[in-house]
């Protein structure tokens, strides 16, 4: 098995530091590009992801010769004409022009800076994503963020319009917290929601969800405002709804499903689950099968759950989406996986004793047990 190689050291390594050097040493011929590159690589490799960015980003300061918008404008004129130019291939961007928009944050987070900070943040993101860097400036600046950000909602690149609603993300993973109001950037995504591109309505879909996480009943009532709205085709609300409410349908909220249109009390009927094996080792796999009837035709949700203690003595749940269908009277629906046992970031696999459900339009039917063993 090929070992896999940490994000840090594709993110920013040895050629990509060299690359940053050259591009601006070919725009500013003062920068002393092999200086940066030695001063920089003399810290990188003991350096996790984020304090690589900010180790780049405290270089170019020490090796720029100018400061302020002046050294911006370096950094702008060193990017490649466009993203593609680049080899930008995702819309996400490449970690190589992470150290960009961490400058701009770092060095003109300042009133006096700030139009042309904003400015350079919203030409950035399109070379590699810069909510992280926006949201200093929205601890800092709010109003005047705000007003930036409301502005790019209308911005002809799908990647500024993408940056105003996951900038202001109440909860965006791995990222600092801003103190403002949950709610904040709701007027953001009613600009967004029916945007063209699948990578904005992916980020509004997100934030909203991030809004459903402490407001539920105001995220529920949005979705139904934007289905009403006659702006989104049917699989598009469905999309936004289906992210923006993944962790209440997980709980089992019956107004998520009745806003995606599942009967919460549907007419159905679940044989008793079964699985294959009850004896079985991280890296095994749980094959289990059931069979659903109805009386009437039923649109239907279902998911596994996955239920162990853990080393707190508190339930840990494991809830994974398994299909979606219409049922219909007197043919039997199978629902059946292969489920792999493997760790992951989020859940961790160990010895003891589970239990796996069904959970059908937020209805959990009854459960069967079984046991992961030690190696």
């Amino acid at each position: 098995m090929t070992e896999k190689v940490p994000l840090k050291e594709t993110a920013l390594n040895a050629e990509r530091i060299a690359r940053i050097g050259r591009e601006i040493q070919a725009v500013c011929p003062e920068f002393d590009a092999d200086s940066f590159v030695t001063s920089v690589m003399a810290d990188l490799p003991q350096l996790e992801l984020g304090a690589r960015i900010a180790r780049t980003s405290m270089g170019l300061h020490a090796h720029l010769p100018v400061t302020g918008p002046d050294a911006v404008d370096i950094l702008l004129r060193s990017l490649p004409p466009t993203p593609e130019a680049a080899g930008v291939t995702n819309d996400f961007g490449l970690h190589l022009y992470s150290p960009h928009s961490d400058y701009v944050s770092r060095y003109l987070r300042a009133a006096k800076y700030l139009d042309r900070s904003l400015a350079a943040l919203a030409r950035m993101t399109g070379y590699f994503s810069a909510e992280l860097p926006v949201r200093h400036f929205l601890a800092e600046f709010p109003d005047e963020t705000m007003r930036a950000v409301d502005a790019w909602t209308r911005n002809e690149d799908f990647r500024v319009r993408r940056l105003a609603s996951e900038a202001t993300r109440p909860l965006l993973p791995w990222a600092p917290r801003i103190t403002l109001p949950v709610d904040t950037g709701l007027p953001v995504l009613e600009h967004l929601y029916d945007d063209a591109h699948l990578y904005v309505r992916t980020s509004v879909a997100n934030h909203l969800g991030d809004i459903a996480a402490s407001q539920p009943d105001l995220a529920l009532t949005t979705l139904q405002r934007w289905k009403e709205s006659g702006r989104l085709a049917d699989e598009q609300f469905a999309f936004l709804a289906r992210n923006a409410l993944r962790n209440l349908l997980k709980e089992g909220w019956p107004p998520a499903y009745t806003i995606l249109g599942y009967a919460h009390d549907a007419p159905i009927t679940l044989t008793p689950l079964t699985i294959e094996r009850t004896d079985l080792r991280e890296g095994d796999t749980l094959n289990f099968s059931a069979s659903l009837t109805t009386t009437t035709a039923a649109p239907v949700h279902v998911m596994t759950v996955i239920t162990t203690t853990g080393q707190n003595g508190q339930p840990r749940e494991k809830v994974s989406f398994l299909r979606r269908a219409t049922a219909k009277p007197g043919q039997a629906l199978r629902l059946a996986k292969a489920h792999p046992l493997r760790s992951t970031a989020r859940w961790r696999v160990t010895p003891g004793s589970y239990s796996l459900a069904l959970q059908v339009n937020g209805r959990r039917f009854p459960s069967v047990t079984f046991t992961v063993l030690g190696t």
